[in-house]
């Protein structure tokens, strides 16, 4: 078997066929285009998170919130943290940069993006930076002011989806009444 392959790469060759012209040319790689989201004057000038981006900001923010406390109980070894210092950790979570998060439009809706929140099509582009992350502060700060510290303390040591319930989903949420929406996995926030 082996001198016959080896006869036939040989004549092929030598005969002027190439592995171009016996396997064909190699197909074309098809080209896509994926404008940015068209935000409107609310979406880019307000100072206030849009009222559609608020359920994805609030899932946002009480991501940002799980990491930090989980993070600094696992500094103490995975006990309960002071007042002090889940306070401390709060105001942390709030006053990051958020500059990981911004906009994108899914099948004609806009998305808040970032980590903690269900990634999105692989081809879409984001609008980070601008407003997004001092509107996202904003709505920590006012997440934290309005539960109070020691209840969403209570709540993170209850599990993420206590924390995203008492935030998100309760009578005043910016997710209570909202249809849920099938969401792909979520992105890891090492991912981005």
């Amino acid at each position: 078997m082996r001198p016959a392959l080896a006869a036939w790469l040989v004549l092929s060759l030598l005969g002027g066929r190439g592995a171009q012209d016996m396997c064909g040319d190699p197909p074309a790689t098809p080209s896509h285009s994926v404008p940015a989201p068209q935000l409107s004057p609310e979406e880019r000038l307000s100072p206030h998170m849009p009222e559609s981006l608020r359920c994805d900001a609030c899932h946002a923010i009480a991501f940002q919130i799980e990491e930090q406390l989980s993070k600094a109980e696992g500094k103490v070894g995975k006990k309960a943290l002071r007042e002090s210092d889940y306070i401390e950790v709060l105001e942390r979570s709030c006053s990051q940069d958020w500059e990981s998060y911004g906009v994108l439009e899914l099948d004609g809706e806009k998305r808040l993006s970032g980590p903690g929140l269900p990634r999105q099509q692989p081809l879409s582009v984001m609008v980070s930076g601008g407003p997004w992350p001092s509107r996202l502060s904003k709505l920590c700060h006012g997440y934290v002011g309005e539960r109070g510290e020691a209840q969403i303390y209570e709540a993170h040591r209850r599990g993420p989806a206590v924390l995203r319930q008492l935030l998100c989903h309760g009578d005043k949420g910016p997710c209570a009444g909202r249809k849920d929406r099938p969401d792909p996995p979520k992105a890891l926030q090492n991912e981005l």
